[in-house]
């Protein structure tokens, strides 16, 4: 009998084998493209259906792809298998390692300098205002999905929830902003918990179903319930906040008055950027330290293997539940200072799409960690205006950053999957516990 030949088949690398790959990739992109792209259709000024074509663009396209495909293919042949210690060199993983050290302290200090830096243009400070917004919003939600392992598709109801808490008790009581935050985040992990309790048996794909009818099931009530939520209206007229009391106003109780200043409507745009900042540190915080508890190992725990997690003895209900409320109350936090930003909320502010925005950030920076989340919410917020002169190409653009991001680093821009607790080094156990008779 001979022995089975362990002998592997490689596949083929040659050009003809990239060049069948890469006509195959621009088969597939011209049939995708040619109606999205090659011709466009538009109802004319009588009502009637009107056409035209781009061919030239579309062909620019699919040469795109055809040698896009053969780049990467020559790419991932002259790097090697992921993995392997020849992907980089002792001196480059050294660098990185530096980098990876210093880098988020560097983010963090340059983040408390915008303002300063930028303190003229209203443009960057709002843009820099809701890339923090979706921070927060990627560290609520990495608590479900990153450190937990449940996918959860209606995030933005409990975002939502945040907002209309805040805007309801303020409009109608004439509660400060201080007193609705605290509320606000209650309400949401009240509804966080609502919704777990539907969910304890369901995981993968049931989860992220039953999760995305919850945040439409959240949005029609808005709609619906037009006496309490304004319906389609919205609610407007939302109290801006203050400065523990004292308004950011061109008034003589002002800030600017009491501190015998020149007023700027800068002042209350620097409030808000300070203001963002400061809940999204503290949801960081919070989530760092609920990591290092037995609580947060749990959620490790069950993200890894449910039934062995059983197995263990964890109590499951309790970890999902905890999961949904903390993430959930983070959201609420985060539609509340939504809300008082704007001045005006309305259903069409919390469709499915944020949930979308706001889980491909977590996806993307990498499931679990921190630095990944902040970094991808700033890539992708702001990377929808850096490529806004592009106009409608501008969304292919993003389409094709998110395909080469996923294709190089599957587990995000910083994976992170290690358990917060473990042993750095072995420990000797007694030999009466093995059965060598050492230990």
């Amino acid at each position: 009998m001979t022995a089975p030949s362990t002998h592997t088949t490689k596949p083929a690398t040659g050009l003809p084998a990239l060049l069948k790959t890469a006509f195959i990739n621009a088969v597939i992109a011209l049939v995708l493209f040619s109606l999205m792209v090659g011709i466009r259709t538009e109802a004319g000024s009588d009502g009637q259906l009107t056409y035209w074509t781009r061919f030239g663009e579309l062909a620019s396209l699919v040469a795109a792809v055809f040698g896009g495909s053969i780049v990467i293919d020559l790419l991932r042949q002259w790097i090697g298998p992921a993995g392997t210690e020849k992907l980089v060199p002792p001196a480059v993983q050294k660098g990185m390692s530096l980098v990876g050290r210093y880098l988020a302290p560097a983010l963090l200090i340059f983040t408390l300098l915008v303002p300063v830096i930028f303190y003229n243009q209203r443009y960057i400070l709002d843009l820099a205002i809701l890339v923090l917004t979706y921070v927060m919003l990627g560290w609520g939600l990495n608590v479900v999905v990153g450190l937990a392992g449940l996918l959860d598709l209606g995030y933005v109801a409990f975002y939502a929830v945040g907002a209309y808490s805040y805007a309801l008790l303020a409009t109608n009581f004439g509660w400060s902003f201080w007193i609705c935050l605290p509320l606000a985040g209650i309400l949401a992990a009240f509804w966080g918990v609502l919704l777990g309790f539907p969910v304890l048996r369901l995981r993968g794909d049931y989860l992220a179903i039953v999760t995305l009818a919850f945040g439409e099931i959240i949005r029609l009530v808005l709609i619906n319930w037009q006496s309490l939520t304004g319906g389609p209206n919205g609610v407007s007229g939302i109290p801006r906040p203050t400065l523990f009391g004292i308004p950011l106003s061109n008034t003589d109780d002002g800030l600017a008055a009491m501190l015998r200043i020149e007023y700027s409507p800068t002042h209350r745009i620097v409030f808000l950027f300070y203001l963002i900042l400061a809940l999204a540190l503290l949801t960081n915080w919070a989530t760092i330290r609920l990591r290092r508890l037995p609580i947060g190992r749990a959620w490790e725990a069950l993200r890894e293997d449910e039934v062995a997690c059983r197995a263990l003895g964890i109590n499951t209900t309790t970890t999902k539940l905890t999961a949904f409320a903390t993430g959930a109350m983070f959201g609420g936090f985060a539609g509340a200072f939504f809300a008082t930003r704007q001045g005006f909320i309305s259903p069409e502010s919390f469709t499915f799409q944020e949930s979308a925005l706001v889980l491909a950030i977590v996806v993307l920076g990498g499931m679990g960690s921190q630095l990944g989340v902040a970094l991808a919410a700033l890539a992708m917020i702001g990377g929808f205006e850096l490529f806004r002169g592009l106009e409608t190409y501008r969304m292919l653009v993003f389409g094709w950053a998110m395909v080469l991001i996923m294709i190089w680093r599957p587990r995000g821009l910083v994976g992170h999957r290690a358990p917060t607790v473990y042993l750095k080094k072995s420990q000797a156990i007694s030999s009466d516990l093995v059965k060598e008779g050492h230990g």
